[in-house]
């Protein structure tokens, strides 16, 4: 049944504005699209739709959140004084093992689902681990919750612990399995292609990754130059290799089909032209560079490039699963690349809206916005106990955005649909 939702509604059509409409109206079909956003309910075609008012809330597009770890949730805000790869080694990979038992799985990842429902993220790309049956389990997850993600199940086979290796058609059949129950067209939930990094994969394990892709035609996430140590490392693993995207480049994974990688701390060059020309998107994740002490993205820059970018928690790299709260801390990350280079301006709210909602969103599809034709991914929001009185629209987007929690999400909504709470327990 069509519907009709009225509220103060805030969205980005553009990264430089907000389109805001003080007591708006937003329209959505059955099948969960918007039809018209508008000031005016005359002007929307809502003959027998059902017209929900949301009273002095506001009404903006879900978060995505396009870089997060599911096995990692239970480190959070654990060894935060490591660097990268003695991080991963001493922790991330302890953790990572244990979801060979798919009850312990079960009872992190109903708790993963759980908190980015919590923070109002309906739309995530997902790293799991090796196993296919606990990735099985966390796609049926997000799809009984009726969120959308790509899942990966994780490609490794070298320099990792033995528990975390797998052969290169172990990984095949595993991801073939996946695919036969999830790629399926226009589904929530869907495989993506994961290799982890170049130096957790041989040649073979890279090539299987990018035939997989190549195949089915499944979209790619992965790591790229985070850290200078791990630069240095894959310029000695993939000798041939002009830069670390172009590592990626020769097995197609790197735009040949739609591809995200996170980080992208250090990348420049010719490294930055690959990316622009193959069109592959950039997810900022500004609390894990500061905790692993990778370095500043440079996402000033790469908007000036027209590359797309979007925001991710990094969960466990990153402590925070909130998007609202990558927002904020990418704005502080570009002031302070402002303070190096003030012909580089920093970061707008807008754009840092926009980066969270628009542009990441379209990694999904047409999501992220309430323009015509978009799929109704939205949050209620009741500010009222911020103390809001006289301050503009903007200004009370601005106070939640900044001091806001999970406790002020009224009503999440994905596809259309009104997202309840997933349960936890089993």
């Amino acid at each position: 049944m069509k519907k009709v939702y009225k509220a103060h509604i805030l969205y980005t059509k553009q990264q430089s504005c907000f389109e805001v409409l003080e007591n708006g109206y937003v329209a959505v079909d059955a099948d969960g699209c918007v039809t018209g956003v508008s000031a005016d309910l005359a002007s929307l075609d809502y003959k027998d739709a059902e017209v929900i008012d949301f009273g002095d809330c506001l009404l903006i597009p879900a978060m995505n959140d396009l870089h997060v770890h599911a096995p990692q949730y239970r480190n959070q805000g654990i060894a935060m004084d490591l660097e990268l790869l003695p991080w991963l080694q001493n922790y991330t990979f302890p953790e990572e093992m244990k979801y060979v038992d798919p009850n312990y799985a079960e009872r992190m990842y109903r708790r993963f689902v759980h908190d980015l429902w919590r923070f109002g993220t309906m739309r995530a790309c997902v790293f799991a681990t090796i196993h296919t049956a606990s990735t099985r389990l966390l796609m049926r997850l997000f799809q009984e919750a009726g969120m959308g993600a790509l899942v990966g199940k994780v490609a490794m086979n070298r320099n990792c612990p033995e528990g975390l290796s797998e052969k290169v058609e172990d990984m095949v059949q595993g991801y073939e399995e996946l695919i036969a129950d999830y790629n399926k067209p226009d589904a929530l939930v869907r495989p993506i292609i994961t290799p982890r990094f170049v130096p957790s994969c041989t040649s073979e394990m890279l090539r299987a990754c990018g035939e997989l892709a190549a195949k089915y035609q499944l979209p790619v996430q992965s790591h790229l130059s985070e850290n200078k140590d791990e630069i240095a490392w894959v310029q000695t693993l993939e000798k041939e290799s002009t830069c670390y995207g172009d590592a990626y480049n020769r097995y197609g994974l790197f735009g040949q089909t739609p591809t995200v990688m996170a980080h992208c701390v250090w990348t420049e060059g010719e490294e930055l032209e690959l990316m622009k020309r193959n069109g592959v998107m950039v997810a900022h994740c500004p609390t894990s560079n500061f905790n692993v002490s990778s370095g500043m993205a440079p996402i000033r820059q790469f908007l000036k490039e027209g590359l797309q970018v979007g925001l991710g928690s990094d969960i466990s790299g990153g402590h925070d699963l909130n998007i609202f709260r990558m927002m904020v801390y990418a704005i502080q990350v570009s002031k302070m690349h402002y303070q190096q280079n003030h012909e580089c301006s920093f970061l707008s709210l807008s754009e840092a809206f926009w980066i969270a909602t628009k542009s990441a969103g379209s990694f999904f599809g047409r999501v992220g916005s309430f323009e015509p034709g978009y799929e109704f991914d939205a949050l209620v929001i009741d500010d009222g106990d911020l103390n809001h009185d006289n301050y503009s629209l903007l200004h009370r987007l601005e106070r939640y955005i900044y001091l806001g929690d999970d406790r002020q999400i009224k009503y999440r909504f994905c596809r259309g649909k009104k997202i309840t709470e997933p349960k936890i327990g089993l």
